[in-house]
């Protein structure tokens, strides 16, 4: 483990240099320690793929005292005291209007777009960080057999809720946005919601699974009603 200070109120704790399975275990185990030891001044923790960045009130803690406690918190982790976080099923209409970028993903794999769908829906993925907008989960656990290239030119507007593939990543739009993954289904519920928290967080597993049109429309319409009454 590196660490790393972050302005005057942080510490960068860097556990390794790719995205794996392993090391998003080490983030998650040290990120359940330190919640767990109620360390003084900590006041947030944002998990990445391979870091997590503590947060501290500077007028409690300092970076040599904190840094101290992560490397005694560190050296008696492992990776399997992560938690493995809830299982949220997300509803997905695959291909169609719902998912215009699937045929190309199966002929990049050289597969056909039924297979596309099982292999995709057919694992879980764990959510090892939030970002880029209000509630995109970053999964990691894609099949290799579908990593697959960003678009070449990014499109200005994906419908929320759009499912895509980027590289070696898959993820979730949870609004309206603009985005280059390659887009192979879309979920009817609404994810993100200023009134409402999100339906997982970092440390999660999603699991997808595959509706038809009908099932999507009753659903979209049930979400709108949810919603709307909040």
């Amino acid at each position: 483990m590196e660490l790393h200070p972050v302005g005057v109120s942080g510490i960068l704790a860097v556990l390794g240099d790719a995205i794996s399975e392993e090391t998003g275990a080490r983030v998650a185990a040290l990120s359940a320690a330190v919640r767990d030891a109620h360390l003084s001044g900590v006041t947030e923790m944002i998990p990445a793929y391979a870091s997590l960045l503590i947060k501290y009130d500077p007028f409690l803690t300092d970076y040599a005292a904190l840094a101290d406690r992560l490397r005694e918190l560190e050296r008696h982790i492992s990776s399997s005291a992560a938690q493995e976080g809830r299982i949220v099923d997300i509803p997905v209409c695959y291909g169609g209007k719902y998912g215009e970028d699937l045929p190309f993903v199966a002929r990049h794999a050289g597969l056909n777009e039924k297979d596309v769908i099982a292999l995709h829906a057919g694992r879980t993925y764990r959510i090892y960080m939030l970002g880029f907008l209000p509630g995109f989960p970053y999964l990691g656990g894609l099949d290799s057999r579908l990593f697959t290239p960003r678009l070449d030119t990014p499109r200005t507007s994906i419908p929320a809720g759009s499912i895509g593939i980027g590289g070696q990543q898959t993820g979730i739009y949870p609004m309206e946005s603009p985005g280059g993954w390659q887009l192979i289904g879309r979920t009817p519920l609404t994810l993100f919601s200023p009134s409402q928290p999100l339906p997982y967080a970092a440390g999660d597993r999603i699991r997808f699974v595959p509706i038809d049109e009908g099932e999507f429309e009753a659903i979209r319409r049930k979400e709108e009603a949810r919603v709307h009454g909040a």
